[in-house]
């Protein structure tokens, strides 16, 4: 296997003040020549440039589309009652504020690296560390806890003829409602088989999740079609049984499921025209899964009490099963609904490969990950060392845990796109954005402010893995990252001739 290492080597010169590290910044210039060099040296075995914006939208959507709706929708529907449809559209809207700035930044910023590359290039190596950290968070742990939920529909599938899988084999150790689980064999399984797609190349990969993202969107609306054969408006009644309280609850726990629309900003060094197609595929995405979560929802609550959903697993089967009475129906239900989290799996480990490629290629993390093969244009020992941990990761935790830790690292990142794109107004108005947030600074501020509220309203556990969470980057930043980093160690007359 002919590969080469993407990062560049870091001069030797001596490194600058802690805090004048920190607040160094990669020039947009640099980042976007460094990326069209990579692209274009044939020796570099660079990422290579085959998306357009249908393909980066299948992308965002593909790591969006399914999670909400197929694994927490169970969990949500108790802590909001009927109104859970309202958690998911205060949900949606707090990252649609989210999503158009993303779009600005991505139209500005065509690199792999999404908010990480935007802060490093607006709030200094200190903010893109933190911003880096927490994507790492989102990423890695959000395609964990999707593929922990892919047990309840295999189990689904196997009762279909009769099957199912041992206790012990569907769930890791520690969970109280089966205390006799090892390991969830089915998540293991899931990311292994999407981490060696991934293995074989960007092309590939995208075409069957493009496939995939079709199969669910047909699922999604087969079950509206049949919740909506049984809907009772009278379920929606008391519409907020654990009032305003539980909807804010609830709607910080699904913004969860909104977690994949900035896939496609991952994916800026293999789109034809990321300048043009990123902030196109971002919006549509965001307009198409908005759409189909209130759509599910709305017809879900419909079709069942809001009480049924209490310790509901695989619930949307479940209700699939009940109205019809088919065993096809449930199976090719539950079949599609593994095949969804697959695409969940594929697109967000593909995200998380790619960031990761960038922090390389800044020294903030070890070469390794930026090492990219000629053969397949992809980060392959990266791909494989972030899919066995996250494998890892999904066989032996519970999902709950998973889910609100990476609520809160990506609302911290999504906190820093929008403050980037504020300080990018007033700081630099010349540079030349394909698209622009309307209302200017307005709508980013109420973004910034809408993901900190979300953020207060996750439990005290959460708060307390986040900062475990950012007191270990501390420690590899100061140990590790600062020492590594490219722009940390260039000289000051070098450093000035990079802005």
């Amino acid at each position: 296997m002919t590969v080469s290492q993407t990062p560049s080597t870091p001069p030797t010169h001596t490194p600058t003040g802690v805090l004048r590290q920190l607040g160094r910044r990669k020039s947009i210039s640099a980042m976007t020549a460094e990326a069209h060099t990579d692209a274009q040296t044939a020796q570099s075995g660079g990422l290579r440039r085959t998306f357009g914006v249908f393909q980066l939208t299948m992308i965002s959507v593909g790591a969006t589309l399914g999670t909400g709706i197929l694994v927490i929708l169970g969990e949500a529907v108790p802590v909001a009652g009927p109104a859970v449809w309202i958690a998911f559209v205060l949900a949606g809207i707090t990252a649609l504020l989210s999503a158009v700035s993303y779009a600005e930044m991505a139209g500005m910023v065509p690199v792999s690296g999404s908010s990480y590359s935007y802060s490093y290039a607006t709030l200094g190596e200190g903010v893109a560390w933190v911003c880096g950290w927490c994507l790492v968070l989102e990423y890695a742990v959000s395609v964990a806890a999707v593929a922990v939920g892919a047990a309840d529909y295999v189990n689904e599938t196997l009762r279909v003829f009769g099957l199912e899988l041992p206790a012990s084999l569907t769930t890791g150790p520690g969970l109280a409602d089966n205390p006799d689980g090892i390991i969830n064999v089915s998540a293991l399984v899931v990311v292994a088989l999407a981490t060696v797609l991934l293995m074989r190349g960007a092309r590939e990969s995208g075409v069957v999740n493009t496939i995939l993202v079709f199969v669910k969107l047909g699922i999604l609306v087969f079950f509206a079609i049949v919740a909506f054969t049984a809907f009772k408006a009278g379920n929606f009644a008391p519409l907020l049984p654990m009032g305003a309280a539980g909807v804010t609850a609830a709607a910080s726990s699904v913004f969860f499921s909104y977690i994949g629309f900035d896939a496609a900003s991952t994916a800026g060094e293999e789109a034809k025209n990321p300048r043009r197609d990123l902030p196109r595929a971002i919006i549509f995405s965001m307009l198409i899964v908005t759409s189909m979560y209130v759509l599910v929802a709305v017809t879900a609550i419909g079709a069942r009490q809001w009480q049924w959903f209490e310790g509901a697993h695989a619930p949307l089967v479940q209700i699939v099963e009940e109205i019809t009475g088919s065993n096809i129906a449930v199976l090719l239900f539950a079949v599609a609904a593994v095949l969804a989290i697959f695409s969940v799996v594929i697109t967000v480990l593909y995200g998380q490969s790619r960031i990761l490629l960038t922090m390389a290629r800044d020294g903030m993390v070890p070469k390794i990950f930026g090492v990219v093969s000629q053969r397949t244009g992809t980060p392959l020992i990266g791909t494989l060392i972030v899919g066995g941990l996250v494998a890892i990761t999904a066989a032996f935790i519970p999902l709950g845990e998973l889910a609100d830790a990476t609520s809160i690292g990506t609302l911290f990142a999504f906190c820093l796109v929008n403050i980037a794109v504020i300080y990018l107004r007033f700081k630099r108005p010349d540079l030349d954005r394909s698209f622009k947030v309307p209302f200017g600074p307005v709508v980013p501020a109420l973004g910034a402010l809408a993901c900190a509220f979300l953020m207060v309203n996750l439990g005290g556990r959460t708060w307390i893995v986040f900062a475990a969470w950012m007191a270990v980057g501390a420690v590899v930043y100061f140990t590790y990252s600062r020492r590594h980093s490219v722009v940390g160690q260039l000289s000051e007359t070098d450093y000035q001739t990079t802005l």
